[in-house]
């Protein structure tokens, strides 16, 4: 397998890294990535990675279960449980901060809950999916508005009012293309909605080496609250508020806790979700540090 490395860092373009962990790839290959540290803006990559063109080989797994619908095991139950309250909610949110049902695009919509649930809700929806077998679920959901990516010519000339990535721009090899052409194609009093992992979140520290939403190699790049700021601002974005996701500490910490125990601690996984929880609740953007986080984004 053909590995790359990134000799400027994608935020700040310097070329100074020191290693900051070892992780590995519990889902599909089980060899171990480094994730590096920018040693100017703070950044974390993996680095070295899988080429753009090799990435697919380590999503070919029925455990990467955000490509599946199917409920096998215990995980992927709780996942698919808490996955249809949480659209709900995802829902809500975005007609709070819209005063219309307008266009909405859903970059790396997998197999097309939310989008459907947006679609149903009045909105006009658009996704991609780089996955074929996620896609074409996608597609048979809502029509044929599900492309293989944002470069498809039919969405050359089109603007939106709303563009969300659910835990997804962590993915994306092209990251500083792929914002700019969000950025383009967002419509001037428009909103982005990012969902990432965080890794200075009480159960990222807590479990360190172990913490599953490192994800590596699928997870390109593990971004803080500074460095997602650093990011925006060099496009010219600003973030307007962040949210937290309650229930990404619970999933992840079980997910962490079996990778470090070899066996699912449900009990003390779930006493460090609810601590990591108390700990980020803050109201205050600044201030909320929950496992995974939720930027809300506009145009400067």
């Amino acid at each position: 397998m053909q590995l790359e490395y990134l000799k400027n860092c994608p935020v700040c373009d310097k070329t100074s890294f020191s290693n900051y962990l070892n992780v590995e790839d519990y889902t599909v290959s089980h060899k171990e990535f480094t994730i590096q540290q920018c040693n100017s803006c703070n950044f974390l990559l993996t680095n070295p990675r899988p080429t753009e063109d090799e990435i697919g080989t380590y999503y070919q797994s029925a455990d990467y279960i955000s490509h599946h619908d199917e409920a096998k095991d215990m995980m992927s139950k709780i996942y698919i449980s808490v996955r249809d309250y949480t659209i709900n909610q995802k829902v809500k949110l975005i007609n709070e901060f819209s005063s219309k049902k307008g266009s909405l695009l859903d970059i790396g919509c997998g197999t097309g809950n939310f989008i459907q649930a947006v679609q149903k809700d009045g909105w006009q929806i658009t996704g991609t999916e780089p996955d074929y077998g996620a896609r074409t679920v996608a597609s048979t959901r809502v029509g044929d508005s599900i492309y293989e990516g944002i470069i498809a010519p039919q969405l050359t000339e089109k603007s939106f009012d709303v563009i969300t990535l659910w835990h997804v721009l962590e993915h994306i090899h092209q990251l500083n293309e792929n914002v700019t052409w969000i950025k383009d194609h967002l419509k001037e009093d428009g909103k982005i909605v990012i969902a990432v992992p965080n890794p200075q979140s009480h159960d990222a520290v807590k479990y360190g080496r172990f913490w599953a939403a490192y994800d590596v190699p699928r997870h390109l790049y593990h971004f803080t609250k500074a460095t997602m700021k650093t990011l925006l601002d060099k496009h010219d974005l600003a973030i307007t508020q962040i949210l937290p996701m309650w229930f990404d500490s619970f999933y992840v910490s079980m997910l962490s806790s079996k990778y470090q125990a070899k066996k699912m601690g449900l009990l003390a996984s779930f006493n460090t979700g609810l601590i990591s929880n108390l700990k980020g609740r803050s109201g205050e953007n600044e201030k909320i540090n929950t496992s995974s986080l939720i930027y809300i984004i506009k145009k400067k």
